[in-house]
């Protein structure tokens, strides 16, 4: 089985160099997902195909026994679900809606994100460009991605994943003065994303339902 839907964005990304508050940040305060002092907020995931094998094992490293359940109800839905694929996917999607997000890329985001989640990035988006800001961020690092959480609602399919990751983060007025952040200190983030997907339907692509703090 095949995991792999968005090849062409993650090719693009790894060639450049790849709804709230986004994560929870430990010795120093720097906006993520709003500007400045106000914060806001898969694919290259697992893709069903015909004459999926056997049901793989679920359990490893990456998933909490608490979400063990809920994978293999997913797992018994569709066959050709591998974990391990879902969770290398999981933290390349994560790379790109942060990246989208930091330089005002909406048309990926429509593709990266669900709609409430899309309008979210996009309110913060303008809100920053209302007052000349541009984030300078780098994600330096996922030190961890653990799934958290999963289950099945009928063919409605959401795994939620907790992200560990150390980002450098600087917010710029528009004469590219540092208004906030630290490009050589870089933030502790815990975060929590949601990811859903309608089994076997057309599309296969993961998207990212809901964000939270860990």
């Amino acid at each position: 089985m095949l995991y792999v839907v968005i090849l062409a964005m993650i090719a693009g990304f790894v060639a450049l160099t790849l709804f709230r508050a986004l994560g929870k940040r430990t010795g120093h305060e720097q906006t993520m997902l709003r500007p400045v002092e106000d914060r806001a907020p898969i694919t290259a995931l697992p893709r069903p195909i015909e004459n999926a094998p056997e049901p793989r094992e679920i359990a490893n490293r990456n998933v909490d026994a608490k979400a063990e359940a809920g994978l293999r109800q997913i797992v018994s839905a569709e066959p050709g679900f591998d974990v391990g694929q879902f969770v290398d996917g999981a933290q390349s999607a994560y790379r790109m809606i942060l990246e989208a997000y930091w330089k005002g890329d909406e048309e990926s985001l429509d593709w990266l994100v669900e709609p409430d989640v899309k309008q979210a990035f996009a309110d913060a988006i303008a809100a920053r460009s209302e007052v000349g800001h541009v984030l300078d961020n780098r994600l330096v690092s996922i030190e961890r991605a653990v799934i958290s959480d999963a289950g099945l609602d009928g063919k409605q399919a959401r795994i939620t994943l907790r992200f560990d990751a150390d980002i450098a983060a600087v917010t710029r007025d528009a004469e590219g003065n540092v208004v906030a952040g630290s490009m050589s200190d870089a933030v502790e983030t815990h975060d929590v994303w949601t990811f859903a997907r309608t089994l076997r339907s057309s599309d296969p692509n993961w998207k990212l339902a809901d964000t939270d703090e860990a």
